[in-house]
């Protein structure tokens, strides 16, 4: 349960008196004591900052984002901290912050979780305009008008930071850069999510929209921001992208590993809800007004249930076309000879086949374009078998027939599912097919 605190009577925009008075354990909120800050009735715009033991980033960071909403945001705004069960004096700093400035309000939660701490503010905000950003700044504060501006105008449901598009700068090294890559690569292959920057710390959303979503949202820690974009597409909400100059905190004590396999596991959960019908996106579309889901392209089907079957129908017949060449081609030449060929002459049908009977792409247009770009994926699932023909050498000098067909039908299942998720994510992306 989150405890609200609140600055003395006579304080600029306070009104609620006994500050830092405890409240016993499983009591509601009285109505005065609501995070919602009735403390600004007015506020357009409503900018969260989750923290957990952030003592020494947060008092910079809120005086340099109040200053610059001043200088620059037209409206009435509210600054809330939301304390995730520090243990250090991160709660002393945001409330000594609250009684300085008038526009900020403190919230403090028990339990940890960055999606807990934005689904509880969220959910008890005034403010039509919805925003959050992470404490240590990393993203340049001149994008927050864009942000937020087509959101006041009605224009989008929800707005978000994207450090991957052309014009965007961003300074960080190359291991987040491939993972972060990597796991918009993921998403877009396997929930055919449509935005390019599932993870940046920098997103808003109109309040009633959020009303809307934020009730089938189950992640409360770093998969919330997967999770609510994933919701929102699949309901036909509209989402605008704002290029970010974002700059890798050093700092950083987010864990990496453990969050990847968080990720990856909410992906899964998610795909499985969407599949079953478990999550009702189709009457949030009704209850939104948004029209049914149709397909951005006619004869590609809608769900990935269908195309990873159809998918799975078309890999099976290459991949037993492609053994049984590698075993004619493989006593007229060496392995490595009989590899590539089988997998040259594999690749185009099997590319022809993709684009008609999963993905649903009729007629002569851009065939060519996808037989090039399906020559890539051709060849990086050549490198990915002919490295596993090396490996082996290098391991056996004479490695039986059957260990190495073996080696290759396994290192061929891995070159298919990165092939299906190119194919889906890039080859035939409904985006790049429309007129």
């Amino acid at each position: 349960m989150p405890t609200v605190t609140s600055t003395p009577q006579d304080a600029p925009g306070r009104n609620a008196p006994g500050r830092n008075t405890p409240r016993p354990a499983g009591e509601p909120l009285p109505a005065a004591r609501r995070p919602v800050l009735a403390t600004h009735p007015a506020a357009v715009l409503d900018v969260v900052i989750p923290v957990h033991n952030e003592q020494a980033d947060l008092e910079p960071c809120v005086r340099r984002l109040h200053t610059h909403l001043t200088r620059t945001f037209p409206y009435p705004f509210r600054i809330t901290i939301a304390d995730n069960a520090s243990t250090d004096a991160t709660l002393a700093v945001a409330e000594t912050l609250q009684a300085a400035i008038a526009e900020v309000t403190v919230i403090h939660l028990d339990q940890k979780g960055r999606g807990r701490a934005l689904h509880t503010v969220w959910s008890a905000s005034d403010a039509p305009v919805l925003a959050y950003m992470d404490v240590d700044l990393s993203t340049d504060l001149a994008a927050l008008l864009p942000l937020v501006a087509p959101l006041i105008s009605g224009h989008s449901d929800l707005a978000i930071g994207t450090r991957l598009a052309r014009n965007s700068r961003v300074i960080r090294g190359a291991k987040r850069e491939v993972i972060s890559r990597c796991y918009n690569l993921i998403l877009r292959g396997t929930l055919a999510a449509r935005f390019s920057d599932a993870q940046c710390g920098f997103k808003a959303i109109r309040a009633d929209v959020a009303a809307r979503l934020l009730p089938l949202i189950e992640d409360t820690g770093w998969f919330f921001d997967t999770e609510l974009l994933v919701l929102a597409e699949r309901s036909g909400l509209r989402i605008h992208e704002v290029p970010v100059d974002w700059i890798d905190d050093p700092d950083s004590r987010v864990d990496i590993a453990a969050t990847a396999l968080a990720d990856l596991k909410g992906v899964a959960r998610l795909g499985r809800a969407l599949a079953s019908g478990a999550l009702p996106v189709r009457d949030l579309r009704r209850q939104l007004g948004r029209a049914p889901l149709e397909p951005a392209v006619p004869g590609v089907p809608v769900g990935l249930p269908r195309q990873l079957v159809r998918f799975t129908g078309v890999g099976l017949a290459s991949t037993a076309a492609y053994l049984v060449l590698y075993v004619l081609l493989r006593g007229l030449a060496g392995a490595q000879a009989a590899n590539l060929l089988a997998l040259a002459l594999t690749a185009v049908a099997n590319t022809a086949a993709n684009r008609r009977l999963t993905f649903g792409v009729r007629g002569r247009s851009g065939a060519g374009r996808h037989q090039l770009e399906g020559l890539v994926v051709f060849v990086l699932g050549l490198g990915l078998t002919s490295g596993a023909l090396a490996a082996l050498g290098a391991l056996a000098s004479h490695p039986g027939r059957l260990l190495e067909l073996g080696i290759l039908v396994a290192a061929n299942l891995a070159a298919t599912v990165m092939r299906f998720l190119l194919l889906r994510a890039w080859v035939f992306h409904p985006h790049r097919q429309r007129p």
